[in-house]
């Protein structure tokens, strides 16, 4: 990774370890939850923070408060995002937790899912304080500036759940097939939200106009199902690092490849519906799932979907790229690794 890259990511780490000690002590209590500094022992919150704090040292790109603090940065705003990150971040790892439990997976990031090391009742708890606890950081800003950024918070959230729903209820419904519209504002909601997000907040932290911020929030959100898009894809390809091969199928999960296979072949939907029934039964072995990812892949979806990932994350650093969007105080250096931020994601 290109040291620029790490060097800001190092300072992002640290913006999100301010809010991860080790045992939350009363003054911890008392900014999070101002009045109980004095009512809660420290040890009965050991919990609260274990599950988050256990995905967060796992690693991860980060990239989404980097494109937060990449933008800000580009605007002319310097490190003005970076007390933010966590708001961006925090709210990714809760999302993490809670779509592990509502997909049942076994493992992320090559280790044991956190409800399976802590419990399903911790885990949806910490999972969900972890939303919560990422708007603290806000009220360390001005205060012209707290509605604002609470309202964009919110929005965000509220779209982050309902693309959940949406990839929920399809694969819950084996023979439902969305159209291939509608599975793109699944992933713009789904994922692209908080990219959108972040790139808001970024341009808002600097300053930027409502129009900059749209456009950049836009190409964002469009950074983000490409991103999916290509998830998608590794899960069939390459795998996703500590997940099983293919492991979306036996989920059920109605990916673009999938979508593409069965418009091209709608006479070999019930193929692709048995396999998933089959993956519900606890029937599917790994030379089943290996075997629909053949047919896929002689049907080149796979292909076809990879391209159209890359296409997302070409429109997005097309826009990031626009050096009008950028104005007098425009930040060149930044602007050419917010650029770059789209190769990083691949």
């Amino acid at each position: 990774m290109d040291q620029e890259y790490t060097q800001r990511i190092k300072k992002i780490e640290g913006a999100l370890g301010k809010w991860l000690p080790d045992t939350p002590a009363p003054a911890w209590v008392g900014y999070v939850c101002p009045g109980l500094e004095k009512k809660i022992k420290p040890e009965s919150l050991k919990d609260i923070l274990a599950p988050g704090r256990n995905m967060l040292s796992r690693g991860g790109k980060r990239w989404r408060p980097l494109l937060m603090n990449l933008v800000c940065e580009s605007l002319g705003g310097g490190e003005a995002a970076l007390p933010l990150s966590p708001l961006v971040e925090f709210c990714h790892t809760g999302s993490l937790i809670h779509d592990d439990i509502e997909d049942e997976s076994d493992e992320r990031r090559g280790k044991p899912a956190v409800h399976i090391l802590y419990g399903v009742d911790t885990a949806i708890n910490s999972g969900a304080f972890f939303y919560f606890l990422a708007s603290c950081c806000i009220e360390q800003c001005a205060e012209e500036k707290k509605s604002r950024i609470y309202r964009l918070w919110a929005d965000c959230l509220r779209r982050l759940h309902l693309g959940q729903s949406m990839d929920i209820a399809w694969h819950r419904e084996v023979t439902f097939v969305p159209a291939i519209d509608d599975y793109y504002v699944m992933c713009g909601l789904k994922t692209g939200s908080l990219a959108r997000f972040a790139a808001e907040l970024g341009a808002y932290t600097a300053g930027a106009s409502n129009e900059t911020m749209h456009k950049l929030g836009e190409a964002a959100e469009r950074l983000g199902i490409g991103f999916q898009i290509l998830d998608d894809v590794k899960n069939l390809t390459t795998g996703i690092p500590g997940k099983m091969r293919g492991d979306d199928v036996v989920e059920g999960k109605k990916s673009l490849p999938v979508l593409l296979f069965m418009n091209k072949h709608p006479d070999k939907r019930d193929l692709i519906f048995k396999c998933f029934d089959d993956a519900r039964e606890s029937s599917a072995t790994i030379t089943e799932v290996e075997d629909f990812i053949k047919h896929l892949n002689d049907a080149g979806v796979i292909k076809e979907a990879e391209e159209k990932g890359l296409g997302f994350l070409k429109n997005a650093h097309t826009v990031f790229k626009t050096p009008e969007l950028y104005g007098a105080n425009a930040d060149e250096k930044s602007r050419n690794l917010l650029a770059g931020l789209v190769n990083l994601i691949r």
